[in-house]
């Protein structure tokens, strides 16, 4: 996980995609990249975990560390000399993108965003990238999204990724360093016969189901409760659905954030089921 915001910031959301991923994954080891986290704040937020025996940290990032030697080592050092346009978008979402990508890169593993509730191990994926929308008729992905990723360490196309942040930064289109990004990049490799026939570059792309179930312009549907007999048939019907077939479900936080988390709603029958500190209060009404 990488965070680029205060500590205040840090939530009870954010907290639960932490319940979340240990509740899946009670053995994972959890790095969190942040300056803000990293601190006696940062520690304190952190310590109910590590008293129930979880493994996780706060690092704050070494830049110049985890840039070297990749293409972002002198996109970066353009940047801290003024000779990059950081353009309209706040600076910091967009060294998020480029951060995620440098640590699977150095280290591999799994990245995940703090707005993903995490469902199911992780440990039998290996080098997988998700659809976030599909051509339903054609069985095609038509965008992918970076929110979360498992890759080998030093693996090709996370190297192609930060090689294409680099050449093609533009800071003032939403997206056009993330979800994008990783998409221009699948697309063109998967035209590359070289790739398709080198088994070290290979990697698999998950449909929107595994990690990207509900669209960001249907997230809200995930936060309300039953209406009347036939909504909570869909209800029941939905979750079903999604814990049989999802890894994970990312909450779109740009646009769920301010929405209240409604009795019997799927976010929180999912709240219930994967905490792992079920008898605290806040979690589910403060999210």
């Amino acid at each position: 996980m990488t965070w680029i915001s205060s500590i205040g910031s840090f939530g009870d959301r954010e907290l639960f995609a932490v319940q979340s991923l240990f509740s899946s994954n009670p053995k994972a080891c959890l790095v969190i990249i942040s300056s803000s986290m990293d601190s006696k704040q940062g520690l304190k937020l952190l310590k109910p975990f590590v008293e129930k025996g979880f493994r996780v940290i706060p690092a704050a990032p070494d830049f110049v560390f985890l840039f070297n030697n990749t293409p972002a080592e002198s996109w970066f050092d353009k940047l801290r000399r003024g000779l990059v346009d950081p353009g309209e978008i706040a600076l910091g979402q967009n060294i998020s993108n480029l951060l995620r990508l440098a640590l699977l890169y150095k280290f591999g593993g799994v990245y995940v965003d703090t707005d993903v509730i995490v469902l199911k191990s992780f440990s039998a994926l290996r080098n997988v990238i998700g659809a976030q929308a599909m051509d339903v008729e054609a069985k095609n992905w038509t965008r992918l999204n970076n929110a979360v990723m498992v890759f080998d360490k030093n693996h090709p196309l996370v190297y192609e990724f930060i090689s294409e942040f680099a050449t093609t930064f533009d800071g003032s289109k939403w997206g056009h360093n993330g979800p994008y990004l990783v998409s221009r990049v699948v697309s063109r490799v998967g035209d590359d016969a070289a790739w398709r026939d080198d088994a070290r570059r290979g990697f698999t792309v998950f449909p929107a189901q595994m990690f990207y179930p509900v669209d960001w312009s249907r997230v809200g549907s995930l936060f309300e409760g039953p209406r009347d007999p036939r909504h909570a048939r869909w209800v029941r019907s939905k979750l079903r659905q999604i814990y049989d077939q999802s890894f994970a479900v990312h909450l779109w936080n740009r646009q769920s954030r301010m929405l209240k988390i409604e009795d019997g709603s799927i976010i929180g029958h999912m709240i219930a089921a994967r905490c792992v500190f079920c008898g605290d209060s806040g979690a589910s009404s403060a999210m």
